[in-house]
Order: structure tokens, then C-alpha cells, then sequence
């Protein structure tokens, strides 16, 4: 007993040190475009914990730095830069003191007068996303494109994609007529996690032809060992005397003579015996 006890304890204790803890890099605000001097914060969490995660970047000049060491302001496991600017343009992750990192965004700074605000984060497949092409005082009409090719023409410069599929996983970009263009960006489509459904009770299957049938005998169960038990009593009841036994005859055998005849003698007796009585 002790034995088994341990060896659970080992295996679960194996299972916890074996799993990984993965944060996720959030954003305000939740462009992967932004115009130069904007205030940008960045935060890392984990299952609601943010504790031991570190925004790092790698931008067109320097790899792998943190933030606190030459640019943003570091407070616990968030990052906020005051003034963002096009060098801090680049690819910005979390990683843990164990070496651990997130997934990563692509950040683009433009100091242009156009800017494509699409998701930071993957796009779920099957969801809808809304794409804004924008100025930094208004919306106007505007062209959207996607892999260099011209897609359509939005009045009040957004564009919903509904139920996005993989096929429009893609490089975007807008254009605003005497305003200019904005960069590209890149969107990603991820597919949703599959569910599982949970094995159907052995009485409740899904409603058919089988499910009536085994309902029915998930309902007569019960009922089997009353019908063995009937079953048995009658089999007991029907079961033939055992040994050598000669069956009784209700009939009664005709008198022989000598027993007639002593029947006759018995009655003359009777009758002396009653005549001298009455004398």
C-alpha cells in the first residue's frame, strides 16, 4: 500500500515539474500600427499572473533587449514607452528569468500621415476582423490591399472581413487619396482548438433506431432477475418425483368367489344374531 502510494506521488510529481507555464503579451492600444509620440503599454501574463516575465524586443539596431535598460520603463512584468518613435519599430515578446519566452508581435511605427490598424494578435479563425485605415485627425475613404493587389474601395475607411479563413492570412495595407499610404502588416489566421465532447451515457445515446432499442433494454434490466426468479420456480414445479414409485389406482378389483362366499356367511350370522335380539 505504502509502495503504490508512492509511486502516485511520483507520478504526479513528474507530470507538475513536466509542464510549461506560457505568457501572453498584451497591448494598449491593440494596433500592430501606431503613430510616432503615442503612449504604448506593454504587459506580460500567465494564467492571471504576471510575476517573473520581462518585455524583450529586437528592433533594426540592437537584438534582445529589455525593457528598463535603454528604453521603456520597467514596473514588475509591464513595459510603458511615453513616446514611441519609428526606431522602436519591431518584433516584441515576453521572456522569463528561466529562458523562457511568448509568442511575439510585430510593432511598426510610421511618422506618415496614414496608418493601417489591424490585430496584434493572431486572428481566430471563423471570427471576424476589422481592419481601419486612418489619418491621425479623421477616417476617409480608402483602398485596401492585400498581397499588392487591390481588394475594394471602403467609404468610411474600415473594412470587416467576416469569418476569416486561412486563405486570408496576408500582408495588408491601405491607401488614402492625397494623404498617402500606410505600411504593411502582416495578419495572421489560427485555427480553433478542437473540442471534445464527452462519451454519451451507455442508457442515453444519440436519439436513433439503435438508441430506442438500447433504451428499452436499458429500461427492462431491472426486470431480469424477477423473470429468473418466475422461471426457476417454475422449473421446480414441473419436476417429476424421483425413485421407484408404482402409481395408486382409484379403482377397486371385483371379489373373488371365496370372498363373496364368506360375505354371505357373515350376513346369515348377522341375521340369527338379530332374530334372537328381538325375541
Amino acid at each position: 500500500m505504502e509502495e503504490t502510494r508512492l509511486l502516485r506521488l511520483l507520478f504526479v510529481t513528474s507530470l507538475l515539474s513536466g509542464s510549461t507555464h506560457q505568457a501572453s503579451l498584451k497591448m494598449s492600444p491593440d494596433s500592430s500600427q501606431l503613430f510616432k509620440d503615442k503612449f504604448v503599454s506593454l504587459r506580460c501574463e500567465e494564467d492571471g499572473s504576471s510575476d517573473g516575465w520581462t518585455v524583450t524586443r529586437n528592433t533594426t539596431t540592437r537584438t534582445r533587449t529589455q525593457c528598463g535598460a535603454d528604453w521603456g520603463r520597467k514596473a514588475a512584468s509591464s513595459c510603458t514607452i511615453s513616446y514611441i518613435v519609428p526606431r522602436d519599430s519591431g518584433v516584441y515578446w515576453c521572456e522569463s528569468t528561466e529562458g523562457a519566452a511568448s509568442t511575439s508581435i510585430n510593432i511598426t511605427v510610421s511618422g506618415g500621415a496614414v496608418i493601417l490598424q489591424s490585430p496584434v494578435l493572431p486572428v481566430m479563425e471563423g471570427d471576424d476582423v476589422t481592419l481601419t485605415c486612418t489619418t491621425k485627425t479623421s477616417n476617409l475613404s480608402a483602398d485596401f490591399y492585400k498581397d499588392g493587389s487591390f481588394i475594394r474601395t471602403e467609404p468610411t475607411g474600415h473594412m470587416t472581413i467576416r469569418h476569416v479563413s486561412r486563405s486570408d492570412e496576408g500582408l495588408y495595407k491601405c491607401h488614402i487619396r492625397e494623404h498617402g499610404e500606410s505600411p504593411p502588416s502582416w495578419i495572421t489566421v489560427t485555427g480553433k482548438p478542437a473540442t471534445t465532447t464527452s462519451p454519451s451515457a451507455p442508457c442515453h445515446p444519440p436519439v436513433s433506431v439503435w438508441s430506442i432499442v438500447l433504451a428499452i433494454l436499458c429500461s427492462l434490466f431491472p426486470l431480469v432477475p424477477l423473470v429468473l426468479l418466475v422461471l426457476q420456480l417454475r422449473r421446480l414445479i414441473s419436476r417429476k418425483p424421483k425413485g421407484n414409485y408404482l402409481p395408486v389406482s382409484m379403482e377397486m378389483a371385483p371379489p373373488t368367489q371365496a370372498e363373496q362366499g364368506l360375505d354371505d356367511e357373515y350376513d346369515d350370522v348377522m341375521a340369527a344374531v338379530t332374530t334372537e335380539h328381538h325375541l
